[in-house]
């Protein structure tokens, strides 16, 4: 990677994934894009265009324009937003992922788009789940995942195209807002610890998902792209994750450091229905042995990481509301 562009640099990865990049790369080669603008470190800290991914033409415009050599494509609907909305998840997931393909493949560009754990299923294997394994998901996001994955493979073997991609967990920030996903429970805790020294989870007591820290999302990201192509087997679908966890665990790293915490319960059936339909815990072995993947941070390290940020970010934001 040398020039990069980024699609749905706003999101919960991209907000963080491109101050990240812009810091190794260089600010000037680095091109965050999302639809809207916002008040953001993002859009001053560097090159910033305005991009609805659904249009192809204005998608090869700006790559061109800026004689990009890299997509990382992030722009998406989540996993419980989509399942609100399905064809609107179906046309932006599946229609930008096209377009940001056919970019890649007309202007000869190595591309990324993340997968996820949504990509598996109820008739998946839910504990240590295979790299290859039964795919059958239930979920318009995770039908969009498993199509996404067929269609950068098809783009590889078909035309070339040096696609890669990572099966993302549940991602864990101090930094952007919770946006939609079944995992967010696992961000929205933290703040609400916090803030209300209580957190009422709609995910069920008992509900293990795989997560990861941003921090070693985003690490994963960069050493993904920057692996020696011929040691990669797999390339589009990469299981990673650092923990599998239910709500109850992070309620008890959380009291270790605010013992007041409470947690309780009202379990969102959409959500719950989609959080069952996963893995308990998937198998990254193939990760570490064709590109070295090694997360940094457990629960224990990232609570205390999480609470430590979230404090400082408060406190910021209450000293800035009083001047």
């Amino acid at each position: 990677m040398k020039k990069i562009i980024i699609t749905g640099a706003l999101g919960q990865i991209g907000s963080e994934l491109t101050m990240q990049l812009r810091k190794q790369y260089g600010v000037n080669q680095v091109i965050a894009t999302d639809i809207q603008k916002s008040n953001s470190d993002v859009v001053y800290s560097g090159p910033f265009e305005q991009l609805d991914v659904t249009d192809d033409k204005a998608f090869y415009e700006i790559a061109h324009k800026y004689e990009v050599d890299t997509v990382i494509h992030l722009a998406a609907l989540l996993s419980a937003t989509a399942e609100q909305k399905p064809l609107l998840a179906w046309n932006l997931n599946m229609g930008g992922l096209v377009n940001a393909l056919e970019v890649a493949r007309e202007l000869n560009l190595q591309f990324f788009t993340p997968s996820s754990i949504g990509a598996f299923g109820p008739s998946t294997p839910k504990n240590q789940t295979p790299q290859d394994t039964i795919q059958q998901p239930t979920t318009m996001y995770g039908v969009n995942k498993v199509s996404g994955e067929l269609l950068c493979n098809y783009y590889f073997q078909k035309f070339g195209v040096d696609t890669r991609g990572l099966r993302f967990p549940g991602l864990i920030s101090y930094v952007a807002p919770p946006g939609g996903g079944t995992t967010d429970y696992a961000v929205e805790i933290y703040y609400d610890a916090l803030k209300k020294g209580h957190y009422t989870s709609y995910i069920n007591r008992g509900t293990y998902m795989d997560m990861m820290y941003m921090p070693d999302a985003l690490n994963s990201i960069i050493q993904l792209m920057e692996a020696d192509p011929a040691k990669l087997k797999h390339r589009n679908s990469f299981n990673v994750s650092s923990m599998s966890i239910a709500p109850e665990h992070i309620e008890t790293e959380i009291k270790k450091h605010i013992p007041h915490f409470s947690l309780d319960y009202k379990v969102d059936p959409i959500r719950e229905q989609i959080a069952q339909s996963w893995p308990d815990a998937i198998d990254s072995s193939c990760a570490i042995e064709e590109w070295g993947f090694k997360a940094d941070y457990d629960l224990t390290k990232m609570t205390e990481d999480m609470i430590w940020q979230l404090s400082r970010k408060f406190q910021m934001e209450t000293e800035k509301g009083a001047i």
